[in-house]
């Protein structure tokens, strides 16, 4: 049974927070794309607009947003600007999943609610060059022993790299994957200010969401003092990481949808005397171009409302569709709104091309197409 898109509606005080997160990703976007890289005056807007206290519960002096609130928060972001968007997407995930599916122990969800009304940005870094991303499986290269002081004080010592470190240069904190000696793995919680950690510009020259200065980071004896212990998988995981890519990555397509419909008005031929956007032709793209959007902005948002009504691994495949068919729906949008504008698209006076390469960006998050289908025919077909 489908339930109310209603639970996404945000309340004044989170609505407040995202407005300011949206003014200052509109304020930075454009130096941070020209630098390559997040700028300190970036990152200090970032942590200003409060965006990180989002998703901690109200009891612990969050905002206490559900999934769906989540979902319609980054709709917003994304479409200010993908790169900076994603950094506190990244951010709400972590903290979303840790407190719903109670992903980490309770030092550790004090400290991420603590770093939260800070306004201290975090992440989870678990992708490495040999490994590519953990969602395949296998064994993380980085290694976690017990410092000088034993296992009885609880210290531990991080050594290794990580890839695709979102935003890295706007984070004070960072989960870090890594495996003990025996082969256990755990998350290490790093302070990013701290010894033993250097960050490795390699993120110049990419393709897309040049912003975020996803760069590696390489970890020497880094002290991690808390951590998370092996344990079993957790749904909300899954749905809180997909929300935010889906989200995210939807919001670049309506900004595509926003830069052609602008265009259009204005764009007057010599031999048409009027605007494009008079053409049934270009009715028709930027027709085919809202349906598409709007279609996939109701999946999702049904889908996270389903799991607000039941939070189980019964309602993770539904999100997993609503991320794929998200991220095509921006892609196809993006596509259509490039054809639509012609050779303008190519230009940087329309930021069509920007858009085309940031939306490209969400096919690579898992789950997969055929992953995410797939889970979700099965568990129709198996009812």
């Amino acid at each position: 049974m489908t339930s109310p898109l209603s639970n996404s509606e945000l309340t004044g005080a989170q609505t407040e927070v995202v407005d300011r997160a949206a003014a200052a990703i509109r304020q930075h976007a454009a130096e941070c794309e020209a630098a390559q890289d997040v700028t300190p005056d970036a990152a200090q807007a970032l942590s200003d607009s409060a965006y990180t206290r989002l998703a901690v519960p109200e009891d612990r002096g969050g905002l206490g947003a559900n999934l769906s609130q989540f979902a319609q928060a980054q709709l917003t972001l994304g479409r200010a600007d993908a790169s900076l968007a994603l950094i506190l997407a990244m951010h709400g995930h972590v903290t979303g999943a840790a407190f719903q599916g109670r992903t980490l122990p309770e030092p550790l969800l004090h400290a991420v609610a603590e770093a939260g009304k800070r306004g201290e940005l975090l992440n989870a870094l678990a992708s490495e060059p040999e490994l590519g991303s953990p969602s395949r499986g296998g064994l993380p290269q980085t290694r976690a022993v017990p410092d000088a002081t034993g296992f009885e004080s609880g210290g531990w010592r991080i050594t290794g790299r990580k890839t695709w470190s979102t935003g890295v240069r706007a984070l004070r904190w960072a989960l870090v994957t890594a495996a003990t000696p025996d082969g256990q793995v755990g998350r290490y919680w790093v302070d990013l200010h701290g010894s033993g950690v250097r960050i490795e510009p390699t993120w110049q020259g990419a393709l897309a969401l040049r912003g975020s200065g996803s760069h590696d980071v390489v970890f020497t004896d880094a002290p991690s003092g808390l951590h998370a212990p092996p344990a079993p998988g957790q749904p909300a995981s899954s749905a809180w990481f997909w929300t935010a890519i889906a989200a995210t990555y939807l919001g670049v397509g309506f900004a595509a949808l926003d830069a052609i419909s602008a265009y259009a008005r204005v764009r007057v031929p010599t031999a048409l005397g009027a605007p494009i956007a008079t053409l049934p032709r270009i009715q028709e793209n930027v027709g085919r171009m809202v349906t598409s959007l709007q279609a996939a902005r109701a999946l999702l948002l049904d889908a996270t409302a389903q799991w607000d009504t039941n939070p189980n691994a019964a309602s993770v495949p539904a999100i997993g569709a609503a991320k794929a068919h998200a991220t095509n729906a921006a892609v196809f949008a993006t596509d259509l709104a490039s054809r639509t504008a012609g050779g303008a698209a190519l230009s940087a006076t329309l930021p069509l091309e920007k858009l085309l390469r940031d939306a490209r960006a969400g096919l690579t998050h898992p789950p997969t197409d055929d992953t995410a289908y797939t889970a979700l025919g099965r568990l129709l077909l198996e009812e």
